[in-house]
């Protein structure tokens, strides 16, 4: 199984980010006189953008079931939440989002296997670019993109399969890189290579009945799957 290029989830697989994403939408809660939640529960929440993200936290809070995409009960409409979670979030500036420990030198050792790069999250796309640039700009990503108007989320391919285009690369020897079911689901949607990480947000369980091909314990063990 060859594999001549990379995409990389963000959040969660480059950077850990859990803490900046749980102190802003802790701050949106306690708005609507909500109690917070801790780090763990931000882990389960997180991954499919930010309307979900402010959907489940807001259901959680008020003690109903979160995984019901539902927005019956919510204290403020679901627009008015995630506007105000970005506006708490655009206000950290990622300053608790660092990267996983081996991140560099994994990144380092791509680099110098000559394969292509590329980041796809669903986070906002100023926010990725912003975050990708603040913490990983010296690595030559060929594209960085988050959630845009008109393209939908993963784990739709369509995103992926764009960037495939880009990094001039067949989908089948693209490895998707990625700590949640979204990204396995992409991968599988897109003929990706689907690997998933075991330092980020998800367990194993999720991610092998997700369809990881592979699953790595440090950054470090991707890159014998480029040789």
């Amino acid at each position: 199984m060859r594999i001549d290029a990379l995409i990389f989830d963000l959040d969660g697989t480059l950077a850990d980010s859990i803490a900046d994403i749980g102190e802003a939408m802790n701050a949106v809660l306690a708005e609507v006189k909500l109690p917070p939640h801790s780090l763990e529960a931000y882990k389960q929440f997180v991954g499919e953008g930010a309307e979900n993200l402010a959907r489940r936290a807001a259901r959680a809070a008020l003690g109903l079931d979160w995984k019901l995409a539902s927005d019956e009960g919510l204290p403020r409409p679901l627009p008015e939440l995630v506007e105000s979670y970005r506006v708490q979030y655009g206000k950290l500036e990622h300053a608790n989002s660092t990267p996983y420990a081996g991140i560099d030198a994994m990144l380092d050792g791509v680099v110098a296997s000559g394969r292509k790069m590329a980041v796809l999250s669903n986070k906002r796309d100023d926010f990725t670019r912003h975050l990708v640039k603040h913490q990983f700009g010296r690595w030559p990503f060929v594209d960085v993109r988050g959630e845009r108007d008109g393209v939908p989320r993963k784990p739709d391919p369509t995103a992926a399969l764009e960037l495939a285009l880009e990094l001039n690369v067949l989908p089948a020897r693209i490895g998707f890189v990625g700590d949640t079911p979204i990204d396995m689901g992409t991968a599988r949607r897109a003929g990706m290579i689907g690997i998933g990480v075991l330092w980020g947000f998800r367990t194993r369980a999720e991610l092998t009945e997700s369809g990881a091909q592979f699953l790595l314990e440090r950054p470090l063990e991707l890159l014998p799957l480029l040789r």
